[in-house]
């Protein structure tokens, strides 16, 4: 029996969750009264039942009652029922964004800005995210990326990557992506843009890979780099940290960007890896 009780941030993706674990053969069940979460877990965990893997949401709605969610997990693990908290978390600034985009209030929002219910929610779902056994933070995730890592940890049981690294290509004159951890500037390597048959490719074509790897200060700063960032996650992770926005740039976002960090992301996507990981180009269309 896996029990999975689904919650986090308003905004942060617990209602896709709930989805994506529905679509992968759990029950699922939103917003139940924490009274009848204990009776629900009676029923499920009967010798009768033959529902084995279930996913109930417990979120911000609940209002006063969300406190008395700890009696009832203490009172279902004395019956030895087991139970897994998952929470979905995101940084304010995605979450005022989603909530703009959708135009909806916020439910903390008491009249106040999408900024004011957040901090209000974070202040009360504090006690849960401490609980929690998985922590996602789904500010750059997207969907289909939010079902690869709960199929990973739900369906296929293998063991939970806490740090999500982000690798992310980017053109300065857009501007430096505003959710980066780390940036590194590129713009001293070897420019295509100034090879007549390179202008019009990008760094996912070989012609282009090839003319920066093969200047000997892309290679020696390539070492440096990737040596830094192995250094660098094993520490985040110690401290907790689970999402982590590596940034790399050039003029446009074309070409060298792009080149160096499907080099990193190459080189850090490992089958042993203690994170997950993904890679975009966010000007490469520009």
């Amino acid at each position: 029996m896996r029990f999975v009780i689904v919650t986090g941030m308003s905004g942060s993706g617990k209602i896709t969750a709930l989805k994506i674990l529905e679509d992968s053969g759990y029950y699922c069940a939103d917003n139940l009264p924490i009274e009848l979460i204990g009776t629900f877990a009676d029923l499920v965990y009967s010798q009768t039942s033959e529902v084995n893997r279930v996913a109930i949401g417990v979120d911000i709605r609940s209002g006063q009652n969300l406190g008395k969610i700890n009696k009832v997990l203490e009172q279902m693990k004395n019956k030895g029922q087991e139970y897994e908290i998952l929470f979905l978390d995101c940084s304010k600034e995605m979450l005022i964004k989603r909530f703009k985009e959708t135009r909806r209030a916020h439910p903390m929002g008491e009249n106040k800005s999408v900024a004011h219910g957040i901090k209000v929610e974070q202040e009360r779902l504090a006690f849960l995210r401490e609980q929690a056994d998985y922590i996602i933070d789904t500010s750059n995730l997207l969907v289909r990326d939010l079902r690869v890592e709960l199929e990973k940890i739900f369906v296929q049981s293998k063991g939970y990557k806490n740090l999500f690294i982000s690798v992310l290509s980017f053109g300065f004159k857009h501007g430096i992506p505003t959710d980066c951890d780390l940036v590194f500037d590129v713009r001293f390597l070897p420019n295509p843009y100034y090879e007549p048959e390179l202008k019009h490719k990008t760094g996912l074509d070989r012609e282009v890979q090839e003319f920066v790897l093969n200047a000997d200060v892309t290679q020696v700063f390539l070492e440096k780099l990737i040596d830094m960032v192995r250094f660098l996650i094993p520490n985040y992770i110690a401290e907790g940290k689970n999402q982590l926005v590596i940034g790399i740039g050039c003029t446009g976002g074309h070409h060298r960007s792009v080149t160096v960090a499907g080099e990193l992301y190459a080189a850090l996507d490992v089958e042993d890896a203690q994170y997950g990981i993904k890679i975009s180009h966010r000007d490469i269309n520009r």
